[in-house]
């Protein structure tokens, strides 16, 4: 027969929580620890005698304490919260990285008397997804694409070099997030980085706002404003959409990427500008010169190194990366755990064309976790146009990645024509890669 364990049943609770490898700390209906484990010891630095007694608050030093609570959400909603990403501040103010799970602490008859929080430290599960993350990713833009990676491969000394440089991309494929790590890996990266969209502004005020205005230039100008090149001096300035500028304009900007001199609306005196500039455009620049709508000299002098990103539809294998970097952000700013898509999501979003690009396929995922009740992202949490219709909702229940690559393969092959070249250029993929590819998933150029 088994001996009887010594001590207290509350002795034996102890022992059993000091066993565990997570840290566990319970609270009572005012917020005090009343209990904490050797682990939550070692996670955050404080002793279980500091902490007995306490606030949570004080002890538990989490990012979210203040605003959003996952303790007090569920011991107010009755929901236990599982596996959610938070930051916590360690006694030596060291800030790190868990993965909490509430749950309510209740009596005998049914009674709320507290609750309970369990958390493990990920920092080294957060070191080893980084590391393994690290050969898809340049500075915050991720890809797999061997298009992206020739990008990445090309950026640090397209950086260093000082050039002027044009990125052309259709809308929402990260033009902008690719001239910020142009502007961090140069020699410039300690100055300001100055970001102009010209599209979104009229040409009576986007010589203002480039060249500035010196007071008295015209009625209502009572002061000196430093334009966007003043405020870039030293740092980057980056004219987004610079195929939308008027030939007025396009003159101007001429003579600054010529001579560096630029001078202020109302002024006669020149001003000289080091900022490094950053060009980009959804527009065919070079096609735009050939019919006189853009300055052929002005061309070729933001030309010096052009950049063209692929549109997300030839970079389809993105998209489960980018899907997990969205809704790792997401996760963190709105206080949730949703760990990922379930199957029939996860092919809806591959078999997408997306022309809004990786911007769109933010906002889908954005959209979901307005829906989403639960810790997966459902078919039914996409907006209502990337959700196939008819028979295609009910994607069979084993469906697998491989499944979903089959199909994706299939029907990029039916949308241009069976044609293996075009296929896998849309896929992003070389053409030999593609056929065994369609020899491994058994598809045919006749499949419908």
């Amino acid at each position: 027969m088994a001996a009887k364990p010594e001590g207290t049943p509350r002795q034996h609770i102890e022992l059993i929580l000091d066993s565990l490898e997570e840290g566990v700390f319970t609270v009572d209906l005012e917020w005090r620890i009343t209990a904490f484990n050797r682990a939550a010891e070692r996670i955050t630095g404080i002793g279980r005698a500091e902490a007995l007694g306490r606030y949570c608050f004080e002890v538990f030093r989490a990012d979210v304490c203040e605003t959003g609570c996952v303790l007090r959400r569920t011991m107010e909603r009755r929901v236990p919260i599982t596996n959610m990403p938070v930051h916590v501040y360690r006694a030596d103010k060291k800030r790190i990285p868990i993965r909490v799970t509430t749950t309510l602490l209740e009596d005998d008859q049914g009674r709320i008397i507290g609750g309970v929080e369990t958390f493990q430290d990920i920092t080294a599960i957060q070191a080893l997804q980084k590391a393994l993350h690290q050969q898809h990713t340049f500075e915050d833009i991720v890809s797999k694409s061997p298009k992206m990676l020739k990008i990445f491969g090309l950026l640090p000394q397209v950086a260093a070099s000082g050039s002027t440089v044009l990125i052309e991309g259709a809308s929402g494929t990260g033009k902008e997030l690719i001239a910020r790590a142009i502007h961090h890996h140069s020699p410039h990266r300690d100055g300001p980085f100055i970001a102009v969209n010209c599209g979104a502004l009229p040409d009576t005020l986007i010589e203002a706002e480039l060249f500035g205005v010196k007071a008295g230039a015209f009625t209502d100008a009572r002061q000196d404003n430093p334009g966007r090149f003043a405020l870039a001096q030293n740092g980057t300035i980056f004219l987004d959409e610079i195929g939308d500028i008027s030939p007025a304009v396009q003159v101007r900007l001429l003579r600054v990427l010529q001579h560096r001199v630029y001078e202020p609306l109302g002024s006669g005196k020149p001003v000289t500008t080091n900022a490094r500039i950053i060009a980009a455009t959804h527009r065919n620049l070079s096609q735009m010169v050939k019919t006189e709508k853009f300055r052929e000299d002005l061309y070729f002098r933001i030309h010096v190194f052009k950049i063209v990103l692929p549109p997300l539809s030839e970079r389809q294998e993105d998209v489960p990366l980018l899907l997990d970097c969205f809704i790792d952000r997401f996760n963190h700013q709105k206080g949730r755990s949703i760990t990922g898509a379930s199957r029939q999501a996860l092919a809806a979003l591959m078999l997408h064309d997306w022309p809004g690009n990786v911007r769109e396929l933010e906002n889908a995922v954005e959209h979901a976790f307005i829906l989403c009740r639960d810790d997966i992202i459902r078919l039914e949490d996409l907006p209502e146009h990337l959700i196939p219709l008819g028979e295609q909702v009910k994607t069979p229940a084993g469906v697998t990645l491989q499944e979903i690559e089959r199909i994706a393969i299939a029907q990029t092959l039916r949308r241009h024509g069976n044609k293996i070249v075009a296929t896998a250029r849309v896929l992003g993929i070389d053409k030999n890669t593609l056929r065994r590819k369609m020899i491994r998933l058994g598809i045919t150029r006749q499949e419908g």
